[in-house]
């Protein structure tokens, strides 16, 4: 598998920040969603609504209809809306893990296993945490074997060269 080019450290650097912040984002939407899911879907049957006839933050039931669960509340669901959001933003987090899988120049498996942390609760903060030590790890070593080999370069050079 080839290497990241030297030059493309500083692309490597902002990729990082812009996956840890989606990591980040993406993990905490997911385990909304997930509380929003075990809310609605288990026997007690609630969905989260700002404003409307509750006021300004309440629950309201949801019920068995025709067509399945229907909510009855009215104002801004937010349980909808955690999951529009979380689908949207899992758009941008695979961006940031196809971009960090890309300058790495990592094998498929591990751009799967990024992937994987959108949808798997806390796998997110997980990777987030793996990418981070890898990849800084991985440059502080490269820069440091090219800051010494560049070193040894200009010490063997002809005195007439320097």
């Amino acid at each position: 598998m080839p290497e990241p080019k030297v030059a493309s450290f500083p692309a490597i650097r902002g990729a990082l920040r812009f996956y840890q912040i989606a990591s980040i984002i993406t993990g905490v939407m997911l385990l909304l969603l997930v509380a929003e899911m075990v809310l609605k879907y288990t026997p007690i049957h609630l969905e989260l609504f700002a404003g409307g006839s509750g006021g300004p933050l309440w629950f309201a039931p949801v019920v068995e209809g025709p067509e399945g669960l229907e909510s009855t509340g009215d104002g801004f669901n937010l349980s909808l809306f955690i999951l529009v959001a979380h689908g949207w933003f899992y758009v941008v987090y695979l961006f940031a893990c196809f971009r960090m899988w890309s300058l790495m120049r990592w094998p498929f498996l591990r751009f799967i296993l990024l992937a994987l942390g959108g949808v798997i609760p806390l796998l997110s903060f997980i990777m987030e945490t793996i990418v981070a030590r890898d990849v800084k790890t991985y440059l502080a070593t490269r820069e440091a074997a090219d800051a010494s080999s560049s070193s040894a370069t200009a010490n063997n050079a002809p005195e007439g060269v320097r």
